[in-house]
């Protein structure tokens, strides 16, 4: 391998994959992944990369960028060992697409609804795909908050949705009594599943990200319930409900006070 001082970050990054893969002396791990092995890494990767930023540590936040720019290249890589394509077919490809979709930036467009243009150039390339439905595209691999949101906003471009909130508001409470009315296990988890929905769809009327939404109520209740063991002594376990209660009503007026 060359010296590492004299490549470029990237090429150093891409060599080191190549080598990993390299069936004469590689990793017989690296050597034994597909993109299906590998894709649950991705997706964890780019999790991690969230949580990071959400921590605010900026040496975090740059170590899992690099865990995520690795996942890019093992798929490259992955493709280019069977010739597919290469990380530089990649980057190329989003570098296209990223300039025909800013042509206020990169061409002679004038536009002063740059979010409308947007959609109208991603509507054009679905187009150019032939003919697809409106759903057509929303990743199955997307958690399930966000991709019921996805659907609802792309059903609601064609004009099937709720004129206004009180319309998911009032299926919110026609589901929870089909939930409360299910006579089996199979009847309440489709039941539920409607609900959830339900409550997606609530909260795109009223502009609010659900899965933003529940990925901070996890980390309210998860500090939350820390500090109620910290109050308990370290543990929960052994008190009485009305007992664990308490904590918890006493960590929620402690973070309300100034």
């Amino acid at each position: 391998m060359a010296d590492a001082t004299l490549q470029s970050p990237i090429n150093r990054l891409l060599m080191v994959m190549a080598r990993l893969r390299n069936p004469d002396g590689g990793c017989e791990w690296d050597l034994a992944q597909s993109f299906a092995t590998i894709a649950p890494y991705t997706i964890e990767e780019a999790y991690e990369v969230a949580d990071a930023i959400a921590g605010g540590d900026p040496a975090a936040i740059c170590d899992e960028l690099g865990d995520l720019l690795l996942q890019v290249v093992f798929h490259s890589q992955i493709a280019s060992d069977n010739g597919l394509f290469g990380f530089n077919d990649v980057a190329t490809a989003i570098s296209d697409k990223m300039e025909r979709r800013h042509p206020h930036i990169f061409g002679d467009s004038k536009t002063n609804n740059v979010r409308q243009q947007w959609e109208q150039i991603k509507a054009d390339e679905r187009a150019a795909d032939g003919p697809k439905g409106a759903l057509s595209g929303v990743a199955r691999s997307l958690p399930s908050l966000l991709r019921a949101q996805k659907l609802q906003s792309r059903a609601a471009r064609v004009g099937f949705d709720w004129p206004d909130e009180a319309g998911p508001r009032g299926k919110i409470a026609e589901e929870l009594v089909e939930v409360a009315t299910a006579t089996d296990d199979a009847a309440r988890h489709e039941e539920i599943g409607d609900l959830l929905f339900a409550v997606v769809n609530y909260a795109r009327h009223l502009g609010v990200d659900a899965e933003g939404a529940l990925r901070d109520a996890n980390v309210k209740f998860a500090r939350r319930f820390a500090a109620m063991e910290d109050r308990a002594g370290g543990s929960l376990e052994g008190l009485s409900l009305n007992a664990q209660e308490a904590h918890w009503l006493a960590v929620k007026a402690s973070e309300r006070r100034p």
